[in-house]
């Protein structure tokens, strides 16, 4: 009986999760309250908070989903692009991604939107550097081990790339009609390729 109980719970859990992001995605994290969360679930209030303490939690919890989920599908990607002639190809497979996603609805208003007006942004940098900083700087010392730049300044590297990126995934999602996401790629590979 007590399996049971414990998945109902990861399922409830689940349930809440994914109406707070439909939710968040359609109204933004200050129009979606608790009540709204709860009904869309078909759950209690007070399965909510026994799951999580604040609807700033549960927000962090789907902010973080989406950040896994783009990062999984980054890692493909590199991946599927890995090259015997290009160094680059697999890094720049990655990111590009990245610039994907940047502009799919629910990772522009959850993640680059409200996810600093939320979280606050020197918490959003420190998150997010904690999620993607790996990867960015796995795929660095690669670049580094291939010649293309120093290996001591690998890791400075990733962050000035990780900087630039979510730099560009925050004009992209902004909408400005000035930039496309295709010319966004093109500057990233110009100024990765020219590290050597």
């Amino acid at each position: 009986m007590a399996k049971r109980t414990s998945e109902q719970a990861a399922e409830t859990r689940d349930d809440i999760i994914a109406a707070a992001r439909t939710l968040f995605t359609a109204e933004g994290y200050a129009a979606t309250s608790v009540a709204e969360i709860v009904k869309k679930a078909g759950h209690s209030k007070g399965a909510l908070f026994h799951h999580f303490e604040k609807k700033e939690d549960l927000f962090l919890e789907v902010w973080k989903q989406l950040q896994i989920e783009m990062d999984s599908e980054a890692r493909e990607a590199a991946i599927a692009s890995r090259s015997k002639t290009d160094p680059y190809a697999s890094f720049l497979a990655g990111c590009r991604i990245y610039l994907e996603w940047s502009r799919r609805l629910d990772y522009q208003r959850i993640v680059l939107v409200d996810g600093p007006a939320v979280l606050g942004m020197a918490r959003w940098h420190k998150l997010d550097f904690e999620l993607g900083s790996e990867n960015m700087t796995r795929g660095t010392e690669f670049l580094a081990r291939a010649g293309r730049f120093p290996l001591h300044l690998s890791k400075s590297a990733a962050v000035m790339l990780q900087s630039a990126l979510n730099g560009a995934g925050f004009v992209l999602a902004s909408g400005s009609p000035d930039i496309t996401e295709d010319e966004v790629f093109d500057t990233f590979e110009r100024l990765l390729r020219g590290l050597a």
